[in-house]
């Protein structure tokens, strides 16, 4: 016999969490912008770089959206999205500054997404810090940890 389902009325996001992910629609909104405007006036010149802005937009977007629901499956695939965002940034960041040849233009996670003052590389730190201190079985956790008055 299934259980009852019993909705779920916290609020998606509190406080810093909705900062976080006002920044996340706004990285989703210039990445998706850029990488457009690149692939459709200069595909030619440097596809994998603009492959990967189109990419890195993608990930900003799904990162957006998950990071603003609160349900468990959605909190996976924000921790999914956040944690590609964070591989993505280190290893592009890394390889335009070993391999420059790579990306003879930049992209949202060039040189650890410089173009950005960096904030594509504190992101996802931010994103993933967000996640597991709201994490509601962390959350249940310490409540229950709690003295009772």
């Amino acid at each position: 016999m299934t259980q009852p389902q019993i909705p779920d009325t916290r609020r998606p996001a509190y406080g810093l969490g909705r900062v976080l992910i006002l920044m996340y629609g706004i990285f989703a909104l210039a990445a998706t912008a850029r990488s457009t405007v690149q692939l459709i006036r200069d595909a030619e010149a440097a596809p994998v770089a603009y492959g990967l802005s189109a990419f890195s937009a993608v990930v900003y977007v799904v990162a957006t959206v998950a990071l603003a629901h609160n349900g468990r499956r959605m909190r996976r695939v924000a921790w999914t999205a956040v944690l590609v965002e964070l591989t993505g940034v280190l290893t592009v960041g890394a390889l335009s500054i070993m391999r420059p040849d790579l990306f003879p233009d930049e992209t949202v996670w060039s040189l650890f997404g410089s173009g950005y003052f960096h904030v594509p590389l504190v992101l996802p730190v931010l994103g993933i810090i967000w996640l597991w201190r709201s994490a509601p079985s962390r959350i249940d956790r310490l409540a229950e940890s709690q003295p009772r008055a």
